[in-house]
């Protein structure tokens, strides 16, 4: 399983766009062959900060996840909202065990 953390912190001023845009960008990213996971995160304590957990079958997955249209035009269409640029994180992911 290939799984990376995405660390994100937008303006405080596109937060609601930035959320439409995220929503729109996940519900196509569960759809696509190879997805396990795609969890959007929103710190309780700081609404402009969220994480995305994204769990692929393997790197060839991930990597075509971020060829994809709704990829490419959600990375477009949030960057200038950007407080920071995101950070993502790739880690393998041991348990569950889903090569069983």
């Amino acid at each position: 399983m290939h799984v990376t953390l995405v660390y994100v912190h937008v303006r405080a001023e596109h937060l609601d766009e930035f959320i439409a845009a995220t929503r729109a960008n996940h519900e196509a990213s569960v759809r696509e062959t190879g997805n396990l996971r795609f969890d959007i995160l929103q710190s309780a304590d700081d609404p402009t900060r969220f994480v995305f957990y994204e769990a692929y079958v393997d790197a060839d997955a991930a990597r075509a996840h971020r060829e994809t249209p709704h990829y490419l035009t959600w990375r477009d269409r949030v960057a200038p909202w950007m407080a920071d640029p995101r950070e993502g994180i790739r880690y393998v992911g041991l348990m569950p065990d889903l090569s069983r």
